[in-house]
């Protein structure tokens, strides 16, 4: 993963997940939270692929697991967010940029919707029983009209920093395109050695016309 990737990443996964925590969970809302988090994985997701995807889903659910006041056993939201990001990686839209809003509101409800399921039935393997005691259908619904009514102003927002990012002139020039490395090599040695040797060749093919250019004045007089 790029270290411009990974920095943006970080950033706003910490950011989502405090206004989560602080903000989101102290509305009681009936049913379910609306998932910031979630989203923020959907919207790197949709630009960055499904590999990344998965990597920045894992991460984000992990420091989820971790962060107060989690109650449930850690890594059981890194696994659901790790396999929705590379399941939304997978519907990424060509060169990341949205045409339509249909297909990422889809991708948005039955994110909510397999998220809310994949760890009920997680915790459900671990022993946690109280998604059936809430309610699951009602989780379920709440989760898909939170994070529908939430997405419009979170995943775009999310995919235009991401895009920035990819397109940032430093990054460019720096990766080379994609490789730090072939970035070095082709701006750190051959391109400057050829030009280099051009701009010696033709110095000294410049002295000798004018060396040359004197002695013929010299043998006229």
């Amino acid at each position: 993963m790029r270290l411009n990737r990974l920095l943006l990443s970080s950033a706003l996964v910490v950011v989502a997940l405090v206004v989560q925590v602080s903000v989101l969970a102290r509305l009681q809302l009936p049913g379910a939270v609306p998932d910031l988090l979630l989203l923020t994985v959907l919207g790197l997701a949709f630009v960055y692929g499904h590999v990344t995807g998965a990597l920045i889903g894992f991460g984000a659910g992990l420091l989820a697991d971790l962060a107060p006041p989690a109650d449930h056993a850690a890594g059981r939201y890194a696994l659901v967010l790790c396999v929705i990001g590379y399941l939304a990686g997978l519907a990424r839209p060509q060169d990341g940029r949205l045409r339509s809003a249909t297909g990422p509101m889809v991708v948005v409800v039955a994110a909510a919707v397999g998220s809310t399921l994949l760890y009920a039935v997680v915790g459900a393997l671990v022993g946690d029983t109280s998604a059936g005691q809430v309610g699951l259908g009602g989780l379920l619904f709440s989760a898909a009209v939170y994070d529908l009514l939430l997405a419009p102003f979170t995943v775009p927002l999310v995919m235009a920093l991401a895009r920035r990012a990819e397109n940032d002139p430093v990054a460019d020039a720096q990766s080379g395109g994609g490789d730090v490395s072939a970035g070095w090599l082709a701006s750190g040695t051959g391109l400057r050695i050829g030009s280099q040797r051009g701009g010696l060749r033709l110095r000294s093919a410049r002295s000798r016309a004018s060396r040359a250019g004197r002695i013929k004045g010299v043998k006229r007089l």
